[in-house]
């Protein structure tokens, strides 16, 4: 999917209060930035950013930090964030193969991954989030009791990461394939795109894993 550049948007990012800029320099001393020793906890793609900013806003006794790669889409989460008091969230604009430069060893306590790009053709498997080589990164980064929890509304890619993440030395704790008409729907905060596919009728999978 090609993404519509949006003109300023690295400029708007680069001065914005809410992105951290050089992110490696922070890396060990999160609980600094955020100024006290609450579990930090990422999404990666977060795309305009609805599903993490409602989780900072129901649990402000964690930290969140937001991941997007792209400027065009972080920066429709930044006009969003601007509307909220919080002080629990951050933005950075970096490529996910990155964490272990960003984060400690178990600085991590939750990574979240929703509705990523399924990157379809076999010659793309290892660009999928939930892929073995993504896996290897989430471990060097996330604590040691810490999961790794995965929505998406693609069966194929869903069936997928329940081959691979396993495969990567991993252990699948719950899933389920019908995610709104499954015990796992409790608590569930939905992002922009499980909210379009939901009215849709489409069935949302998710899982949990963290490593065996």
């Amino acid at each position: 999917m090609r993404l519509r550049h949006i003109p300023g948007a690295e400029e708007t990012i680069a001065t914005s209060p809410y992105v951290v800029q050089e992110p490696e320099t922070k890396r060990g001393s999160w609980h600094q930035v955020f100024g006290n020793l609450h579990p930090l906890e990422i999404e990666v793609g977060m795309g305009k950013g609805r599903f993490i900013m409602e989780l900072a806003g129901a649990h402000p006794d964690i930290n969140y930090i937001g991941i997007e790669r792209y400027s065009s889409v972080l920066l429709r989460g930044l006009e969003k964030r601007s509307q909220l008091d919080l002080n629990n969230i951050y933005f950075m604009c970096v490529d996910a193969k990155t964490m272990p430069e960003l984060f400690a060893p178990g600085e991590v306590s939750r990574i979240y991954l929703n509705f990523s790009d399924p990157w379809p053709k076999d010659r793309h498997a290892k660009r999928r989030l939930t892929s073995p080589d993504f896996m290897a990164v989430y471990d060097k980064i996330l604590a040691r009791d810490g999961v790794v929890e995965f929505k998406t509304d693609n069966r194929e890619l869903f069936e997928y990461s329940l081959e691979s993440i396993p495969s990567a030395g991993w252990k699948i704790l719950s899933h389920t394939f019908d995610l709104h008409n499954s015990p796992m729907a409790e608590g569930n905060i939905m992002t922009e795109y499980e909210t379009k596919f939901a009215a849709e009728g489409k069935p949302i999978c998710k899982l949990v894993a963290a490593r065996a």
